[in-house]
């Protein structure tokens, strides 16, 4: 019963504000190690947990298999399984998952640029904030 409304609570969301959905999916904590690890190259499942986790955050099988299969509903990931012993599956990007990465690639290059001057914003306020409380 949980999970039914699990699914209802997210199709309602879905309804309301697609775009917004689409974005969190890209943008989420796994999504985006996913997308800039697949940019480089298609992966296999333990090759991609294993890239994923070189960022310094190790993700569980359960997470990056969510992961995997939200971004292949998304449109943005292919999953290739060969009919082989034992079993292959290869994960790369779509035309629409790579357009994606490329702005998530974007916006991390950016960020990475901008950082100094984004800790030195958060110091400033930071400051002012303790001075604000001091006097009160």
């Amino acid at each position: 019963m949980a999970v039914s409304k699990q699914v209802n609570a997210a199709s309602d969301a879905e309804r309301m504000c697609p775009h917004r959905l689409v974005l969190e999916h890209v943008t989420s904590r796994w999504g985006v190690l996913v997308l800039l690890e697949l940019l480089e190259r298609p992966y296999r499942f333990s090759e991609l947990r294993r890239a994923v986790g070189r960022y310094g955050r190790d993700v569980s099988e359960k997470m990056l298999t969510q992961t995997l299969q939200t971004l292949e509903r998304d449109g943005m990931v292919h999953r290739d399984a060969h009919p082989v012993i034992p079993p292959r599956v290869d994960y790369s990007l779509t035309g629409l998952g790579r357009e994606a990465a490329e702005q998530v690639r974007a916006l991390t290059l950016w960020t990475e640029g901008r950082l100094g001057q984004v800790e030195e914003a958060r110091r400033a306020y930071d400051e002012a904030r303790a001075l604000r409380s001091r006097a009160s």
